[in-house]
């Protein structure tokens, strides 16, 4: 299961990513509302597994209350998930 959370975590971090740097200056600059759909829809679904498998993966792993905390707010920081990979997946 943390192989599939480095996975996910991988993903949402780099949908995340193209939701900010990509789709949203789309959206906002260059008035293509529709750039946001599709890429939002995927993050979201992307969002919702990395909650789901990091609690999955948190209680069977054991974490700490800190790397929980870690694991948890990374979810909503840009660059956020590759910390948690680094910081805690790794670990």
């Amino acid at each position: 299961m943390l192989q599939a959370l480095r996975i996910i975590a991988l993903l949402e971090g780099l949908s995340f990513l193209g939701l900010l740097f990509i789709a949203m200056p789309m959206k906002y600059f260059m008035g293509m509302p529709t750039a946001v759909k599709i890429p939002g829809m995927a993050h979201g679904g992307l969002f919702l597994a990395y909650i789901l498998l990091a609690i999955i993966v948190g209680l069977d792993k054991g974490w700490n209350t800190k790397q929980f905390a870690i694991v948890m707010v990374s979810s909503i920081l840009p660059f956020g998930t590759f910390y948690a990979d680094k910081k805690v997946f790794k670990a």
